[in-house]
């Protein structure tokens, strides 16, 4: 990724759901403008999700998600369907191609994606090969109560169409969401906080650094950065303290210990708990800890899906936070990238990381998908802070 690409977390997620050969590969390489999903006459073509980041004239950024054929059969198919509805938790809008033949898997996804409260466009796709589109057309709207699109995606005809609906389908607050709210304002002093350990990528800063500076630049503030050696240094040589703090989660009670009284202090991690899901949820959950005793049962889920680090603070510094808190005996499982089990019954708190890597879709359907199991959630920063004891001093 270039220093000029929206990451694909901020991006709109597009997904196309279908049977197979449907045409759902042909109509994203035509949405696309790209010969980007395998196209065949075979069903079952595409056997895995396919995604493709584009700029689409009018939306934006947006990420292109092509799904395996809802209507796969066998122990391989089962795999792929699964993947497939996996696809929904991510998804912002919904494309679902229609057949001539019946209805039971569109409307059993149509149900789940109006359950999940995803706009959703039906498509009848290959109208340039049917002599019925029309009356299969309405066809379809009696059975799904819902009109589709006529289009062919071989022939390019409805493809400017469905841009269009795509634009009204545009969830009013999609991308209005800010990393740092009304904490600062233009000409607001912010200085941020990096350790650069051995889980920054050498030569670059990692994404939530990245996308913080950025937001801060456009707000017009006053931006200083350093390491947390640096940090008494840099307040020295500032001719005011800062109106805000950014640290990395791992240094709060540091941080805090050195702060000036008149600046506030929050984490990338805090931040990015109310960027990309619920900080109010996060916070009401972390109070949990207090009650945690070593019998209990936490889990850490990790967006990103890099190789074990010695001092990984997911999997190394916050357990040791815990077991120096609860208890050496307190079970702790780890999970990382999408596998986040669907029933969260067996722990007394899942504590998830920034989620920089997931768009805010699938982040939330997380967090309803514990509150729906009563289970609490908080995130790295938010349970490092209560750890710390300084949970009530941090802004969000």
């Amino acid at each position: 990724m270039s220093l000029t690409d929206t990451p694909n977390a901020n991006r709109l997620h597009i997904a196309l759901f279908g049977r197979r050969n449907s045409g759902k590969s042909s109509l994203i390489n035509a949405l696309t403008g790209q010969d980007i999903a395998l196209v065949s006459n075979t069903p079952g073509t595409t056997t895995d999700l396919v995604s493709k980041a584009m700029e689409i004239q009018g939306i934006g950024p947006c990420l292109f998600i092509d799904t395996p054929g809802f209507d796969d059969e066998g122990e391989l198919g089962e795999l792929r369907i699964s993947r497939t509805l996996k696809a929904i938790e991510k998804t912002d809008i919904a494309l679902l191609l229609c057949e001539d033949t019946t209805f039971f898997h569109e409307k059993e996804i149509l149900a789940l994606l109006k359950e999940k409260n995803i706009p959703v466009i039906p498509v009848l796709n290959k109208i340039d090969i049917r002599e019925n589109s029309d009356h299969l057309a309405t066809y379809i709207e009696e059975q799904c109560k819902i009109h589709p699109l006529l289009i062919s995606a071989k022939e390019k005809i409805g493809i400017e169409l469905i841009r269009q609906t795509i634009l009204e389908k545009l969830p009013s607050d999609f991308g209005q969401q800010s990393i740092t709210g009304k904490l600062v304002a233009e000409n607001d002093l912010v200085l941020l906080v990096m350790p650069q350990d051995i889980q920054a990528p050498k030569g670059r800063l990692i994404l939530p650094q990245v996308q913080t500076i950025r937001e801060l630049l456009d707000k017009k503030c006053l931006v200083m950065t350093c390491t947390t050696d640096k940090f008494s240094a840099t307040l020295q040589a500032l001719a005011r303290p800062p109106k805000l703090i950014i640290t990395d989660s791992q240094v709060f009670k540091a941080i805090y210990e050195q702060k000036p009284a008149e600046s506030e202090l929050t984490s990338f991690s805090v931040l990015f708990a109310g960027y990309k899901g619920d900080i109010h949820y996060y916070v009401e959950s972390a109070a949990v800890i207090e009650r945690l005793t070593e019998s209990s049962r936490v889990l850490i889920a990790e967006a990103c899906t890099h190789a074990p680090l010695s001092e990984d603070i997911g999997r190394v510094k916050l357990p040791r936070l815990l077991r120096k808190r609860i208890g050496e005996n307190l079970q702790i499982d780890m999970v990382a990238g999408t596998d986040l089990p669907q029933d969260l019954t067996p722990y007394s708190l899942v504590i998830h990381c920034g989620a920089c890597m997931f768009n805010r879709k699938y982040v939330l359907s997380r967090i309803e998908r514990a509150r729906e199991q009563h289970i609490p959630m908080t995130n790295y920063g938010v349970a490092i802070a209560f750890l710390n004891g300084i949970l009530d001093q941090i802004k969000y």
